[in-house]
């Protein structure tokens, strides 16, 4: 066996691992559809509520703060308890949050500052329950099957994407907010029982777990002491930032540039959506990466260039395509950098680890609306999609560049 093979992760001739991972991956996208549902129609309300960059602002800040303040904390937690349970907790506590919501609304407590209250409470949910995700695929998948299932996972993930926007504007537009709640509610409880079928055991560690003051402190010095997963935190940070204004200000300018009716919000995430189906696609079938920083950087570069067009489009259409062409590159950039990751990181730091990513892909999004937020009421969005495209695109070549330097593993530094 190699030696650098974590112990608890799923060996080649156990073929059990293929029932655990495909009930996992099912129990993760029931999750992620109802959430989707969920966060479609709150940004939806809010932007056609109040076609307010600032309030598009507001939103983001409280759906990725509280992510990020507590992200560092659920690392911890998931290299000490089974990842399996704080998943099932963390969908537990968001789907009764989100229950809460309902009601309020029923009974008339219908105010944007319910929304992001929530929004905050649910982000918080997440920051528990991301590293714990990111961290027990090895112990579900054989190394070399990580890109496949991971891969396999982002086609399934994009396949409820594309059902979520329709969904969420058929029932917002029908029904109203609320009934998006209880969607969420219903696939929360039915992740939480396939997930329970799963049998995963609690990693074991090599040191005594110490304070969690302590073991924070020893997974940020491991994680910035080693070259390569230091590069990819760096990336992931600078990349998110630059690619807010196409993610989060998006449907402002759908709404200001093409129309305010609901259907052109939801073909706006329909063609992403559907660009993300066949990058998966493509990348389940590939199979592996060999070089995974080549992979992230010529994708980035695609990615900026295509943010930046999305500034010229002349007509909805064109914007449309040049929107459903980037989301190809999604699965890509996603998967070779969390395989990477994987494969470069001790098991029992794992969790750790992920929490660090977390923080940066949560924390970069929430800094850098707090800048394009107040501009999109000052300039045009197309302005911003045209300057942070461009430095997206400088990103992937700077990133490719580093890869060509040789940079190896740091040896594992003691806990203090």
């Amino acid at each position: 066996m190699d030696n650098n093979q974590p112990q608890t992760q799923a060996q080649p001739q156990d073929t059990s691992w293929r029932r655990r991972a495909g009930l996992f991956l099912v129990a993760q996208n029931i999750s992620l559809f109802g959430s989707s549902v969920v966060a479609f129609a709150i940004i939806w309300h809010i932007t056609l509520t109040t076609s307010s960059g600032v309030w598009m602002m507001l939103a983001t800040l409280c759906s990725m703060v509280p992510e990020v303040v507590v992200s560092l904390f659920g690392g911890v937690l998931a290299d000490r308890y089974n990842r399996k349970t704080l998943i099932m907790l963390a969908d537990g506590f968001i789907a009764t949050a989100t229950l809460g919501l309902a009601i309020a609304f029923l009974m008339g407590f219908d105010r944007l500052e319910l929304l992001l209250l929530v929004s905050a409470v649910r982000s918080f949910g997440a920051g528990i329950q991301s590293p714990a995700v990111g961290a027990i695929y090895p112990q579900l998948v054989p190394a070399d099957k990580l890109v496949k299932v991971q891969g396999i996972g982002q086609t399934l993930a994009s396949v409820l994407l594309l059902l979520s926007p329709p969904v969420a504007g058929l029932i917002l537009g029908s029904v109203g907010i609320v009934a998006t709640f209880f969607v969420d509610v219903v696939t929360a409880t039915l992740a939480i029982a396939v997930t329970s079928l799963i049998r995963v055991e609690k990693v074991t560690r090599k040191d005594v777990p110490a304070s969690v003051w302590t073991d924070m402190k020893a997974g940020l010095t491991y994680t910035l002491g080693h070259p390569q997963i230091r590069r990819i935190i760096i990336c992931f940070g600078i990349s998110f930032f630059l690619i807010t204004p196409a993610a989060v200000l998006s449907p402002l300018m759908v709404q200001r540039s093409f129309g305010s009716e609901v259907w052109r919000l939801t073909a706006n995430e329909i063609v992403w959506t559907v660009g993300s189906l066949l990058g998966g696609v493509f990348v389940s079938i590939k199979g592996e990466f060999k070089d995974k920083v080549r992979t992230v950087a010529v994708s980035l570069v695609a990615f900026g260039v295509l943010f930046a067009m999305l500034g010229f489009a002349w007509d909805f259409v064109s914007y449309l395509l040049f929107m459903g062409i980037s989301g190809f590159f999604v699965p890509s950039i996603s998967t070779a950098q969390t395989v990477h990751i994987q494969e470069s990181t001790e098991p029992d730091m794992m969790g750790r680890v992920f929490s660090i990513v977390q923080i940066m892909m949560a924390s970069a999004m929430p800094i850098a609306i707090l800048v394009f937020g107040p501009l999109a009421d000052v300039v045009s969005v197309e302005l911003l999609m045209i300057v942070s495209g461009t430095l997206l695109a400088f990103v992937g070549l700077w990133y490719g560049w580093l890869g060509k330097k040789p940079a190896l593993p740091q040896p594992r530094q003691a806990d203090a």
